[in-house]
């Protein structure tokens, strides 16, 4: 679908030989700090609004460097399973989502100590189950596959000058709107009554983290199984160091390790898993599609066209639909540009960055309609695979779950798709 990364030779250019000179010479590292000057002034300008705003900025900034860093995307996970027949990303999600469920497990366990009592703990993602989840899973599935790249993917290529990563961008707020005109259909044949399972309900805060991290092992183990079928075991590119012992040698390894060298998917997964935890014990979960939808019902009200009043949207956690209200300005959108900034930031000092078009022009089709898909399924689960799995199966939700499997199945439909169009 476009060009590869470079290889990390070329990214040194004339310090190949030198490892030292990358710092001196190489032209993505002073466009990288002057990005850095960049992001910092607007730190300071989000601050000045608003201390939350700011701090959501870092996170923002946090979250998109580890993306492009680790090249984190959920489709390629699932995609390259039924495809390439290997669960290297698939096992860094594993590894976050384990990390994420110790932390968000703590968190919880302190809102609701007592989870028999049936209250849920504020702004988990636990949301009801039913045929909408289903539905949305499935065409989530599909979407994130034919355009290439689910929310998290899209996001870090956009940093990175994929154009058609900013058309899938485009087609997510496109189908995010159009689908909330339906919003109260689903809401009134399978929301309003769908069974939200939160876990620790039923097992305890103890039984129900002991059942997902031993769920997690179990798919863990089934991906391992899966790879060993087929013989197909990608391995980490290895990190060849100057081989210096100084100091300066040191130190410049270690920065080319980090800013140059792609991270293990397993230490990216973790990293964002972290983050995630950071970010719910700050505020709420990590989201995403719930700041677009409130930009496009936002635009479609002035305009006069908005779907209305949304039934009981305002009454759910995760990346529901919200009305946009609340002026232009709030956290979550220094949250959402910010990842896009942090994966800049991460592609300019990697030597990553580069304005990349299709090769085909129906490879614009393929990832606005990709996106069109991908925000009609975020809009049915009420999150996409950062809100509705990411952050729910941690949450200790069944919903997670769910989704989960119906996101795996549209996975594999897509993955059809994309062989026969290709």
């Amino acid at each position: 679908m476009s060009e590869k990364p470079m290889t990390e030779r070329a990214l040194l250019g004339a310090g190949a030989e030198n490892p030292s000179a990358w710092l001196r010479l190489a032209p993505n590292v002073r466009m990288g700090f002057l990005a850095v000057v960049a992001a910092v002034a607007l730190w300071m300008l989000a601050m000045g609004i608003d201390s939350q705003m700011g701090l959501f900025w870092i996170y923002g900034l946090a979250f998109g460097f580890v993306l492009q860093r680790s090249r984190f995307c959920f489709a390629s996970a699932f995609r390259d399973i039924f495809l390439l027949q290997h669960g290297r990303t698939l096992k860094g999600v594993l590894a976050g989502l384990a990390v994420a469920t110790l932390g968000f497990g703590l968190v919880m366990s302190k809102q609701v100590p007592n989870p028999s009592l049936g209250f849920l703990p504020p702004e988990a993602n636990v949301l009801p189950i039913g045929l909408h989840l289903v539905v949305g899973g499935l065409i989530f599935g599909i979407g994130m596959v034919v355009a290439g790249g689910c929310v998290s993917g899209s996001v870090y290529r956009m940093g990175e000058g994929y154009v058609a990563s900013w058309v899938s961008f485009g087609g997510i707020l496109v189908g995010l709107l159009l689908t909330a005109y339906t919003w109260n259909w689903w809401w009134d044949a399978s929301i309003a009554t769908g069974w939200r399972v939160w876990l620790p309900t039923y097992l305890g805060h103890g039984g129900a983290l002991a059942l997902t991290l031993l769920a997690l092992l179990g798919v863990y183990l089934l991906v391992v199984w899966w790879e060993s079928r087929s013989g197909m075991v990608i391995p980490e590119t290895p990190f060849v160091g100057s081989g210096g012992d100084g100091f300066r040698a040191r130190i410049d390894d270690n920065l080319r390790q980090t800013f140059v060298h792609g991270w293990p998917a397993i230490t990216g997964g973790v990293a964002l898993g972290a983050l995630n935890v950071m970010l719910f014990y700050t505020a709420h979960p990590w989201g995403f599609t719930g700041e677009l939808s409130r930009w496009m019902l936002g635009l479609s009200s002035a305009l006069g066209i908005g779907p209305g009043e949304l039934q009981g949207a305002a009454s759910l956690p995760g990346c529901t639909l919200e009305v946009g209200q609340g002026g232009f300005l709030n956290h979550m959108i220094f949250l959402v540009w910010g990842m896009v900034m942090g994966s800049f930031v991460a592609a300019l000092f990697s030597g990553e960055f580069k304005i990349r078009r299709p090769r085909q022009n129906r490879r614009y089709a393929q990832a606005a309609g990709g996106g069109l898909l991908m925000g009609a399924g975020a809009t049915l689960a009420m999150g996409c695979t950062i809100g509705a799995f990411f952050s729910a199966i941690p949450s200790l939700a069944l919903n997670g779950w769910v989704f989960a499997v119906f996101l795996a199945i549209g996975a594999w439909i897509g993955t059809q798709i994309i062989q026969r169009i290709d």
